[in-house]
């Protein structure tokens, strides 16, 4: 079958469909039907999908009418015409409510009338068919993006925990020499337990943005929807102020926002992406002598139109085994499973920036440091949208 619209045309008289198929063959993929059994027997046929039904009212046993019910039932996203020389009111009105029908045709047919009613038809069913394919990408990101938001909470969420066991264990029993409405912790140096409690506030408000950048990008898979644009140096900023940094490793990162640049407006996601990259890469650098992550923002010229922006996260850490590393963006691959990684982090970010037609390429060299580039389009507001 070739790549045109299929159009199922449903008649009692033969005539009628030798007539439809060889006037309207321009039009689309014609099938032709002359009763109702076999009409649904095409249509239930595997791998053939029909665009467009019309269908005769007047039919022996089973009427048009019989089969745009059972039509509407099984294949919705199919556009429906009904044909028929009795225009009766009650027949209009059952076709319109119970066969969701596009439009009425009287018969006899009209060449002009009808190849009118089959392009608009068609054009109908492209468009809904691309509203389905988009439903579903978002659908699909959304289930992507929980699975993925679980996960980054789980550590965090795991961290909190332990803290707080650890609270429970330095707990000292009332003694009789406590004053009233006062509690005692056991701390193995000053200060040790207003560190616990910061360090438990700072990732509670992690676990709070991570779970906002969710509910804002589930807001934001809603039809119609519109998000305003970030810049690159606000988001490195966000990343800065909100991400739960351990002990020294907020003084290991450095930045060059200088040449700072628009993104649409993706804000939650990209926010997650940057957190990704940013445990990674800090996990990485655990147990490097002077530890290093710059977050450098640049632009490369393009031989037309306006110059092409980049972040790049580049660490001097151990660096990534080639085995590894030519399989980090395409399947779920880590290095630290014993702690918890699934590898499905990188993945993730490749997505998120595929869908801003940009893209993500990672270098590195054992021993060398790892390089993570994400290039974007230009943008601006003035942008058309997708």
């Amino acid at each position: 079958m070739s790549d045109q619209p299929v159009i199922l045309f449903v008649d009692d008289d033969a005539l009628s469909c030798k007539w439809f198929s060889r006037t309207f063959v321009d039009e689309g993929y014609i099938l032709t039907a002359t009763s109702v059994n076999e009409a649904l027997n095409l249509l239930r046929t595997p791998g053939r999908d029909v665009a467009v039904l019309v269908t005769d009212q007047r039919m022996p046993d089973r009427t048009g009418l019989d089969l745009l019910r059972e039509v509407q039932h099984e294949f919705r996203h199919l556009v429906r015409l009904l044909a028929t020389a009795y225009a009766e009111k009650d027949v209009a009105i059952a076709a319109v409510n119970e066969g969701q029908v596009f439009r009425i045709l009287e018969k006899p047919l009209g060449e002009s009338q009808t190849r009118i009613a089959l392009r608009e038809a068609l054009s109908l069913y492209a468009t809904q068919a691309r509203q389905r394919i988009l439903n579903e990408q978002r659908v699909r990101a959304m289930r992507e993006t929980l699975g993925f938001l679980a996960h980054e909470l789980n550590t965090p969420l795991t961290t909190i925990r332990g803290y707080m066991t650890a609270l429970t264990d330095r707990y000292q029993a009332h003694r009789a020499d406590t004053p009233a409405g006062h509690v005692l912790f056991r701390e193995d140096d000053p200060g040790q337990i207003m560190s616990v409690i910061a360090s438990v506030e700072r990732r509670a408000l992690y676990c709070q943005s991570l779970v906002s950048t969710f509910v804002q990008s589930a807001r934001d898979a809603y039809p119609g929807s519109r998000s305003n644009s970030i810049t690159a140096g606000s988001l490195v900023q966000a990343l800065l102020d909100e991400f739960p940094f351990e002990g020294d490793e907020r003084a290991w990162v450095s930045c060059n926002l200088s040449a700072d640049f628009a993104l649409p407006g993706q804000r939650d996601l990209l926010y997650l992406v940057l957190c990704t990259l940013t445990k990674n890469a800090l996990w990485a650098l655990r147990e490097t002598p002077e530890p290093r992550l710059r977050i450098v923002l640049g632009e490369d010229p393009q031989a037309r139109g306006a110059p092409k922006p980049w972040m790049r996260f580049i660490d001097n850490g151990p660096g990534i085994a080639p085995e590894v590393l030519s399989k980090l963006t395409v399947e779920p691959v880590t290095t630290r499973a014993e702690h918890g990684g699934n590898g499905m982090g990188l993945l993730f970010c490749r997505r998120v920036v595929q869908s801003l037609a940009g893209s993500i390429a990672i270098s590195s060299e054992v021993g060398g440091g790892t390089t993570v580039s994400l290039y974007f389009q230009p943008y601006s507001e003035d942008t058309p949208a997708g």
